[in-house]
């Protein structure tokens, strides 16, 4: 009789087969299907992390009424780091369990190691596959940061580490990365889908049944996806997202999913010599710090989560010398960006079919709200017509395909924003307007209704 069990996984989805084939049904993608040891004949004489005791004993579950159900809503530890509360929800909620991704090198593990090192009285337990103990205390170092309440173990035997999380009994558990740790239930090469599937698994039960918050660390694909099996990121309470190029200063942490706050929340950070400092103004990051006035150049006001932010857009146009126009764009969604164009040439009569159009969004930040069209439009325009817009005026509605200006939501809070940066004039649709108490503002609110209209205004200003 066989001591082992295998089967055929795909390693980019996690899709499973009774046999060899070299397609994957699921995702389409050829000679991922690999032959994996997925169950083995148990060891009885390997002791496991469910022979230990835990510091909260367990009872068989039975089904409970909804009254008969009692929780903590204050049962949060609040961390020093705000951006790192915000993105959260407000906080570590005690037994969750959050996956953290993000290309290498962009300050994954540095930004947990300080937060662990700034927990105070709780008990943490820092657990690294990848560095030893020496780079760690390198790090820490570096960081100019202590705490007699943070433990490092350098280990990647999940079982070893359970063993020693339930002796320690820490408060929080972190875990660089779940593509190093493997455990002996799986005959599996660790990183592999089966392991860390298995891995996340288990821990997922450990959190829930101690109470312990439980950080992961995870890698990315190549196309800027977490590696794993999809049901990764299913299994996980949060999903949080490193963003921007690595080789630049700033960093943004955005929330990709939450069970115990708002998605799309975002954190942003400054990477210095000594860890990643806290951004108090995000807005004037991403605001340039020009000098003079230049053409092409738009402040928009939008929406992440529960925080509104100022973003510039930057726009070139310029003739097409080789033929077909090109439309290249970052930060903002290039179809959404060919949708404007052809809005601007079918309702405001610009000729933007032969030139090239760039679009750039300040910061390094990527935007979805739709808030953000209409100084997309302002930008191309001032930049084809090489109109400056004045830096202290500001924008806020959507377009329409119709050319129509359409309202946003929460626009008292965005124009609070422009106000509190001192812009004088902002934009918004004639909707927003109309709904909006002026005397609680001081800044100039002008009212909109078709992108014509606004086209026509700065170009008649010029004149």
């Amino acid at each position: 009789m066989k001591a082992y069990k295998t089967t055929y996984i795909c390693q980019n989805c996690g899709a499973q087969y009774a046999k060899q084939q070299g397609k994957c049904n699921a995702c389409l993608a050829w000679n991922t299907i690999v032959e994996e040891v997925t169950q083995k004949k148990a060891n009885l004489s390997s002791p496991t992390w469910e022979t230990f005791s835990y510091q909260h004993s367990t009872t068989p579950s039975h089904p409970k009424k909804l009254h008969e159900i009692t929780h903590d809503a204050q049962n949060k530890i609040i961390c020093t780091d705000k951006e790192f509360n915000r993105v959260l929800g407000g906080g570590i909620v005690a037994g969750s369990l959050v996956l953290i991704g993000g290309e290498p090198g962009i300050g994954k593990s540095t930004l947990l190691l300080q937060i662990a090192l700034n927990l105070g009285t709780y008990k943490v337990l820092y657990v690294s596959g990848e560095e030893s103990e020496a780079q760690i205390k390198m790090r820490a170092s570096r960081m100019n940061h202590t705490s007699d309440n943070c433990y490092i173990l350098n280990e990647i035997s999940l079982d070893s580490i359970l063993q020693h999380a339930v002796q320690l009994r820490p408060d929080i558990i972190v875990i660089d990365s779940i593509q190093t740790i493997y455990t002996q239930q799986i005959e599996s090469a660790a990183g592999s889908v089966a392991q860390v599937r298995a891995a996340t698994a288990i821990l997922m039960h450990y959190a829930k049944t101690t109470n312990t918050s439980i950080f992961l660390i995870g890698h990315i694909t190549k196309e800027g996806t977490l590696a794993g099996p999809k049901v990764l990121e299913h299994m996980v309470d949060t999903v949080l997202q490193f963003e921007g190029d690595r080789h630049l200063t700033y960093r943004i942490v955005r929330t990709i999913k939450n069970r115990f706050g708002a998605t799309s929340e975002l954190g942003i950070y400054e990477m210095r010599h000594n860890g990643l400092q806290e951004v108090s103004n995000p807005s004037a990051l991403l605001l340039s710090q020009r000098e003079g006035h230049l053409s092409g150049i738009a402040t928009g006001a939008f929406i992440e989560g529960n925080r509104s932010l100022l973003v510039e857009a930057q726009a070139l146009v310029s003739p097409a010398t080789y033929g077909t126009p090109q439309r290249a764009t970052t930060g903002f969604d290039s179809k959404r960006l060919n949708m404007l164009l052809a809005v601007l040439e079918k309702r405001a009569r610009l000729r933007l079919a032969i030139h090239d159009v760039f679009l750039n969004i300040a910061g390094g930040i990527k935007v979805e709200d739709p808030a953000l069209d209409l100084a997309v439009c302002i930008a191309i325009m001032s930049s084809l017509k090489d109109i400056i817009i004045p830096t202290n005026y500001c924008f806020a509605a959507e377009v329409g395909l119709g050319g129509e200006v359409r309202a946003v939501n929460r626009i008292e809070q965005r124009i609070a924003e422009a106000s509190r940066l001192g812009f004088e004039q902002i934009f918004v649709a004639n909707h927003n307007y109309k709904s909006l108490n002026h005397k609680n503002y001081t800044i100039n609110i002008n009212s909109i209704e078709t992108i014509n209209e606004v086209v026509n205004y700065f170009i008649d200003s010029r004149d």
